[in-house]
């Protein structure tokens, strides 16, 4: 009866040593989380320079070259009424060769529709604008051609 009960504990005594506390697997969960958070930090300012980038790619390249493309066979850059949806749909040009995009006109990283206007000084240049992370036009954030 003895040796049974020095076998019961000893093999208690060998499970408590091969497990966990409570306590440690709390710290290993805390010190997860403050790796994640550190990194979540990190990235997030990365993030944002990301898609100032790809606004400004879209501004001054994707569809600028687009716009360019509907001007050299058109011979003019599209209305302030037909703005930036002629390079998707055809405003009723028999010369129009589009669309010009390969996909639909996504809006801005953030959610907003681009800006499109032909200059009212010169029909043979255009403002194109993003607002910018704030979303508002007119403030130092927006991204211009």
């Amino acid at each position: 009866m003895q040796d049974m009960k020095k076998q019961c504990y000893q093999g208690q005594f060998r499970h408590k040593q091969a497990a966990f506390t409570l306590m440690e697997m709390l710290l290993v969960i805390v010190i997860i989380g403050i790796l994640v958070g550190g990194l979540a930090v990190s990235l997030s300012g990365r993030s944002q320079e990301a898609m100032i980038t790809r606004a400004r790619a879209d501004v001054k390249s994707t569809l600028a070259l687009a716009l360019d493309l509907f001007e050299q066979d058109i011979g003019r850059y599209p209305s302030d009424d037909e703005g930036l949806d002629a390079l998707i749909n055809d405003p009723g040009e028999s010369k129009w060769k589009g669309p010009y995009l390969k996909t639909d006109l996504e809006p801005d990283p953030w959610g907003n529709a681009y800006e499109y206007s032909l200059d009212p000084d010169n029909s043979r240049k255009y403002q194109l604008r993003c607002a910018g992370p704030d979303g508002k036009m007119g403030t130092s954030d927006d991204i211009e051609s």
